[in-house]
């Protein structure tokens, strides 16, 4: 069985565990999220979106 979790929903979860651990403070998350909206925004996005891809498809590759 193949398991596909979106890559918001993992860095979600760990912005959340950071912030419930006390780790990183709820202000500095809220900049990191706005960051991220912005940065998505940009020209840049398409090579952030395939380099990802690039690092998802290859750690897929890999066998136990």
């Amino acid at each position: 069985m193949q398991l596909s979790i979106s890559a918001v929903v993992i860095l979600a979860i760990v912005l959340a565990v950071l912030i419930r651990g006390g780790h990183l403070k709820w202000h500095a998350a809220l900049v990191a999220v706005l960051f991220g909206f912005f940065l998505a925004g940009t020209t840049v996005a398409p090579q952030i979106h395939d380099g990802l891809d690039g690092v998802t498809s290859t750690v897929s590759k890999i066998n136990p």
